[in-house]
């Protein structure tokens, strides 16, 4: 992994460039870069509860405006009027930023102050203010882990570039698990994008040099699409999805191809972990699939922060 690079520098301006003016970029970076330690991270904490907050809508509704673009597409095929986008009884206008938040059970608008990430919660005591339905339990932690991935960026490699792009990274992640685990789907509006995004912030060699992360997107898909394929023919049935080989790609884009044994042995041992112990205790059924995206997530996530190999890190 290569040293952090400061908010100044030009590769931060060039990430920027055509978004902002350079000596803007540069004088933001300055200016936060002088500010208390204390301040720096206070700011990463308030900042990663925002976007917590907004991942959760993404969590949310993504789901929902793919099922009504496939029910559009099956509608137009098939002229059924059971398939049209409007057969969920929500809004017709209904994207990441309308309509405004609402309680899912009885529709009541949220009020600004029901808003706020984590307090809210505690304050309604995890409840809806109108019907009283618990709220997921899900909303405060989504938001606490961003405000974790947010204060871990700015520790590990400093209010840099590097910081920035390691908190998108583990937002998508964040993102990619929590809709993983209530879909079994990765969307390819999430990875795909991950993906590229990987390349590009290696372009300079920001985490790994470009030539590595060109073929840790390449070994990143086949792997897991030759362990998909073996499993089918050994066994008759898949055991690995598509969006899988997608996120492993993506992983490798980002942090390179040495990283890819580490994040797949990390994620195979905690999804035997985690399988085997909610077998035991009746939650789930030996045969029934357990979402991997959250487990190779996690393995990214500890390597991109942690480093590769993982027990050289830990000793010295």
């Amino acid at each position: 992994m290569q040293a952090p690079v400061p908010l100044v520098s030009e590769t931060s301006s060039s990430l920027f460039s055509g978004l902002l003016p350079a000596r803007f970029t540069s004088e933001i970076g300055l200016a936060f870069a002088s500010l208390p330690a204390g301040v720096q991270i206070a700011f990463a904490i308030v900042f990663g509860l925002v976007i917590g907050s907004f991942l959760n809508v993404v969590v949310h509704r993504l789901p929902i405006m793919l099922e009504r673009a496939w029910r559009a597409e099956i509608s137009e095929a098939t002229d059924a009027a059971d398939a049209a986008p409007s057969a969920d009884g929500l809004p017709a206008r209904y994207n990441l930023w309308v309509p405004r938040s609402a309680c899912p059970h009885c529709g009541h608008v949220l009020r600004p102050w029901e808003n706020l990430p984590i307090l809210s919660y505690l304050l309604l005591r995890g409840r809806c203010s109108a019907c009283g339905t618990h709220v997921s339990l899900r909303y405060p932690l989504l938001e606490l882990a961003s405000a974790a991935f947010a204060t871990a960026a700015l520790v590990v490699f400093g209010p840099t570039s590097m910081a920035l792009a390691a908190f998108g990274l583990g937002a998508m992640l964040l993102t990619m698990s929590a809709i993983d685990i209530d879909t079994h789907l990765l969307p390819d509006s999430l990875t795909l994008p991950l993906l590229w995004a990987g390349l590009i912030v290696n372009f300079n060699g920001m985490f790994t040099n470009l030539h590595d992360a060109v073929l840790g997107a390449i070994v990143g898909y086949l792997a897991l699409w030759a362990v998909h394929w073996l499993f089918l023919l050994v066994r008759g049935v898949e055991g690995m999805g598509y969006g899988d080989f997608k996120l492993l790609a993506a992983l490798g884009a980002w942090l390179g191809w040495a990283a890819l044994p580490q994040i797949v042995l990390i994620a195979a041992v905690a999804g035997a972990v985690v399988g085997l112990a909610a077998t035991w205790r009746g939650r789930m059924r030996f045969e029934e699939p357990l979402p991997f995206g959250p487990f190779l997530a996690a393995g990214g996530a500890l390597t991109l922060f942690v480093g590769t190999p993982l027990y050289l890190a830990l000793g010295g």
